[in-house]
């Protein structure tokens, strides 16, 4: 009998491809995002930029409702509802950085203007936040892209990751806009 000379790929090596892709791709959106808001400089902004930070905070709101709806369905092996439910979560984030990005491009930066032992409070959560962000987006990307092909091992090991860390970003963006909010009102 001939041996086949076709290898099999096994199952680190079926995801590392698109786990490249995505990274390239958060990447490149980090970088972008860092540029708009810090490097490109203010834009004369019409008036209804102003109420984009109020939809950002409804945005990750509705977010951080859906992801725990979702996770409540997974774990009550309710995987239609699920679906539903993370498929909404990842809708109301990407409505949240279309809205993000539009606001910093006519905004720029936002300084906040408080003193006392809100300033390093504030500071820690959007730093965290941030950089939590920052590790979220490839996390969802991946999550999204193994659960769409069906690749459930892949999926379910990713997700234990993301879920917190989205539910985090989700909920700390919430909570930058009501303490940013309350010191330039």
């Amino acid at each position: 009998m001939a041996e086949s000379t076709t290898e099999t790929i096994d199952g680190p090596q079926l995801a590392r491809k698109p786990i490249v892709g995505i990274l390239v791709l958060s990447i490149g959106v980090a970088a972008f995002l860092v540029w708009l808001i810090y490097f490109k400089g203010k834009v004369a902004a019409p008036p209804w930029v102003g109420l984009l930070p109020g939809a950002n905070a409804f945005f990750n709101s509705a977010s951080a409702v859906c992801l725990s709806l979702g996770y409540i369905s997974i774990r009550r092996r309710r995987p239609y509802i699920h679906i539903r439910f993370m498929l909404a979560a990842t809708t109301f984030s990407a409505l949240f950085l279309v809205s993000y990005i539009v606001y910093h491009y006519f905004h720029g930066d936002t300084l906040f203007p408080g003193h006392g032992w809100i300033r390093p409070v504030y500071f820690f959560i959007l730093i965290s936040h941030i950089s939590c962000s920052m590790v979220a987006l490839p996390l969802i990307f991946a999550t999204l892209w193994f659960a769409l092909r069906n690749q459930f091992r892949f999926h379910r090991r990713i997700a234990r990751w993301t879920f917190p860390v989205w539910l985090y970003v989700s909920v700390t963006g919430v909570i930058v806009y009501f303490v940013l909010k309350s010191y330039t009102s």
